[in-house]
């Protein structure tokens, strides 16, 4: 049996409960390939500063480093909301994919079609919505300098610089043209070229880098018409390119098609250690109480076994098992309907059907 070492970083409000269970769906899933899970936790964000005065330590920082994987929970909350920038939990999560170089988040869009009735967006409208959003995680303006607040002539002027290199862009490209190969064969790569320079550099280099992908269609959008065309006509999307803070809120904006943000995994991926971690949030107000909605942070660990591990197969199995439950009309209170046929169920409740599920599939294999 093979060993593979995996950090988890649970964070703050109910990230303990999320990565609890999704630990727990990890590791039966990867026995039944041979493949033995240990993990090891360590203190992330808000907690950790409470700890040790930093939202991340070096010590955690090099653990995640030596890591296969690293499952992370949320970080954040009203605690810590006015703590200088550079303490606050989040500070933690963007030295994390610095530090781990994880250039590339993958966000992918799924509508399971037990929760079609979930989302604001009519289901004729949803119908074949299958959409990976590829979004370059380690430059733009989240990073780029000058950053800064100062007095000019009696007036206060705060700075932020969007900032992009032709390397930059074409690392994240090449990643999102060779996830293109393994789905439908499709790249939109969104921009605002109209008006900023950033951008136009970044449509010149997807449309040099596509001549080494013959078998990928590229396309090119503004991203405004992208943010209508997501809630108008998202099934025209198979993968979507596109920079930092762009991609911060598309991504969340795809979100809502699902019916809950709590539904989303996401995979930071670069040449070192692969980051995963549901989209939501820390949800302070339902810790502890056995409210949250676990299945984002369980579909997290079925990236990390297609992306980090190479268990494709273990991957499928888990995303099947959670097809399985919520099929069955099992539902956690974010996805919760008052209609026939549905039943509300709690965190540790959800990971248990699904665990059932997986359980299934291995003896089957």
């Amino acid at each position: 049996m093979t060993t593979k070492q995996i950090a988890v970083l649970p964070g703050d409000g109910i990230g303990s409960e999320v990565t609890s269970v999704a630990e727990t769906i990890l590791k039966a899933a990867c026995a039944a390939y041979d493949v033995d899970i240990q993990t090891k936790n360590f203190l992330f964000g808000g907690c950790s500063y409470d700890e040790h005065g930093t939202p991340v330590t070096d010590d955690t920082l090099n653990s995640c480093l030596q890591s296969d994987a690293v499952l992370l929970g949320a970080v954040g909350g009203p605690k810590w909301d006015d703590l200088p920038s550079d303490h606050r939990p989040e500070a933690g999560l963007l030295k994390l994919r610095k530090t781990l170089g994880t250039y590339t988040n993958l966000r992918p869009i799924k509508i399971y079609s037990a929760l079609m009735g979930a989302s604001s967006v009519k289901p004729e409208i949803l119908e074949g919505t299958d959409i990976l959003i590829v979004r370059e995680l380690t430059g733009g303006i989240y990073f780029g300098q000058p950053r800064h607040t100062k007095e000019v002539d009696g007036d206060t002027v705060a700075t932020d610089a969007m900032v992009y290199s032709k390397s930059e862009i074409e690392r994240v490209a090449r990643k999102a043209f060779e996830a293109a190969r393994k789905r439908n064969g499709r790249l939109c790569s969104v921009d605002k070229s109209n008006i900023l320079d950033t951008s136009r550099l970044w449509r010149q280099t997807v449309s040099d880098l596509a001549g080494n992908y013959p078998d990928v269609e590229l396309s090119h959008m503004l991203v405004d018409n992208c943010a209508m065309q997501l809630i108008r006509n998202p099934g025209q999307f198979d993968v979507i390119l596109t920079g930092n803070m762009f991609g911060d809120i598309l991504s969340d904006e795809a979100s809502m098609l699902t019916g809950s943000i709590g539904m989303l995994p996401s995979a930071s991926i670069g040449d070192k250690t692969g980051l995963y971690e549901p989209v939501h949030g820390s949800a302070p107000d339902i810790a502890g109480e056995n409210k949250a909605n676990p299945l984002a942070a369980i579909a997290s660990a079925a990236m990390l076994c297609r992306y980090s591990l190479d268990l494709s197969d273990a991957a499928d199995n888990i995303e099947a098992a959670i097809d399985d439950v919520l099929a069955t009309g099992y539902r956690s209170g974010d996805i919760y309907a008052s209609t026939q046929g549905e039943i509300l169920i709690g965190t540790k409740e959800m990971g248990e059907k699904v665990f059932g599920e997986l359980k299934k599939k291995a003896i089957t294999r």
